[in-house]
């Protein structure tokens, strides 16, 4: 794993939002989301961003991940606004920089734990892309588990098999939306040990939205949102 880990601490990225606003058009009334969110996550550490459901979370990690682009203000991504590339550009930002890790996992349910781990690379058609899945999922300690389907799985063993696919090009930015809100609570931990390695270990910035109480804590910085603004960061 250490030649993993190394890749991933050369490719660390650098994440930064400037005074984002994204406003949705419901009809003809509009309707804002963010208001001037200004936020730098730091690299090799986990940012957990707070707050009731409709505040704003889940649009925000949206924006960071390039996966929809402000209203107003910029995101950037090792100083390149994302809304300014092209859809080339994007797919290879998304390919190579950013990773991500959903509340329901988002696993093909027809290719193996093994082969889903290891179809980001081969989309992006990187030699080796086998055994580097395979060291990825020995990462997450389900090495065993490469040839099982995912209906075969605990829910607990899916979301870390999901880890191992955001993580298999080491991207330097991982974004999580609520990784841990189907779990129990060992598997839970087991997920958060992960996501805390990722930055400490890999040197990932890991931006997190989240309502767990015990996933906050893992965090180096809370940012508590409400109303689409953010209230504080301790």
């Amino acid at each position: 794993m250490d030649a993993l880990a190394s890749k991933s601490k050369m490719l660390v990225s650098r994440l930064e939002l400037r005074g984002v606003s994204k406003t949705y058009r419901n009809g003809s009334q509009p309707s804002e989301v963010l208001h001037d969110i200004s936020l730098a996550p730091a690299p090799g550490a986990v940012t957990a961003l707070v707050g009731r459901s409709g505040c704003g979370k889940t649009t925000l990690l949206h924006l960071a991940g390039a996966m929809d682009f402000p209203t107003a203000g910029e995101v950037l991504i090792d100083g390149r606004a994302t809304g300014s590339l092209s859809d080339a550009e994007l797919t290879a930002l998304r390919r190579t920089r950013v990773g991500f890790v959903f509340q329901f996992f988002q696993l093909l349910p027809t290719l193996t734990a093994l082969e889903n781990v290891e179809l980001p690379l081969l989309l992006a058609r990187v030699s080796g892309s086998t055994e580097a899945a395979r060291d990825r999922l020995r990462w997450v300690g389900l090495e065993d588990k490469a040839a099982s389907l995912p209906y075969q799985l605990s829910g607990g063993q899916m979301q870390r098999v999901a880890i191992a696919r955001a993580l298999v090009h080491s991207p330097g930015i991982l974004i999580a939306d609520e990784p841990t809100g189907n779990l129990d609570t060992a598997s839970g931990d087991q997920v958060l040990g992960l996501l805390r390695d990722a930055a400490t270990k890999l040197g990932a910035t890991v931006l997190m939205a989240t309502h767990s109480a015990e996933a906050a804590a893992i965090a180096d910085a809370r940012v508590h949102l409400r109303d689409g603004r953010i209230q504080s960061v301790p």
